[in-house]
């Protein structure tokens, strides 16, 4: 029988078994004793969260890039693919360019309520120590073959002409958190041209980053390309954090 910790207890609703929910409580009492990343400004307390044995930091000085294997286990990986594929839609730009080919992915919503959703941001906070108040609700990301996000960065451009629409309440957006839940058979990378840095998707790796410099300006160099699958389907999960609480 799968099984799922919720606040400190194992049920029978998803994966990982009594062991696995043992382990994950005692991590995240541990991290209970480190001080809240509140919004992710600074960024100092969510970089020594991320400091630690088996998350890698990208070494660059123009952004804070990590790299984390093995985040997800791949059951919690494939119950995240069939809620996406569940409730996908054709993906949105804000401010379009006019280029029809800009973003060609499907996006999909996921439930709050969802005990998989719920323990995946659960995994998050504990990582990253950022306020639940501040982040969006976990998204899903599909691609198939020849779909792409071309080159983008995830804040919002202040002088866009829907910067008021996405950012009038919460605020911009400060630390990105995606987590890929598959690996297709070919393409699929993401690449962060600043830093010619690739990230080959791999099921259940993790990567976090920080869309500002260390004065809080926003940071062109986290630029990012979702770049084509070439075979199979590509699946990854996002959850964004703002400089406000959300909604």
């Amino acid at each position: 029988m799968l099984q799922f910790r919720v606040n400190g207890l194992c049920t029978d609703t998803a994966f990982g078994g009594v062991a696995l929910c043992l382990r994950d409580w005692q991590k995240a009492r541990m991290s209970d004793v480190l001080p809240s990343s509140g919004s992710g400004l600074p960024p100092e307390p969510v970089i020594a969260r991320l400091t630690v044995p088996g998350v890698q930091r990208v070494p660059s000085a123009k952004l804070d890039l990590f790299v984390r294997r093995d985040f997800l286990p791949p059951d919690q990986c494939a119950a995240l693919i069939e809620r996406i594929d569940a409730v996908r839609r054709p993906s949105t730009i804000s401010d379009s360019n006019g280029d029809a080919s800009y973003r060609t992915s499907e996006t999909g919503d996921l439930a709050a309520s969802d005990a998989v959703v719920m323990d995946v941001e659960r995994r998050i906070l504990a990582l990253t120590g950022l306020d639940p108040a501040h982040g969006e609700p976990l998204q899903g990301q599909r691609y198939a073959v020849g779909q792409e996000f071309k080159g983008h960065t995830d804040y919002f451009e202040p002088n866009g002409v829907d910067y008021q629409r996405y950012c009038g309440v919460a605020g911009n957006r400060t630390w990105t958190v995606m987590v890929y839940l598959n690996q297709p058979e070919a393409g699929g990378a993401t690449r962060f041209k600043a830093i010619d840095k690739i990230v080959q998707p791999e099921t259940g790796k993790l990567l976090a980053w920080n869309n500002r410099r260390a004065d809080g300006s926003l940071n062109a160099a986290t630029l990012h390309h979702g770049m084509k699958v070439r075979a199979g389907v590509k699946y990854v999960i996002t959850k964004w954090f703002r400089e406000k609480a959300w909604g």
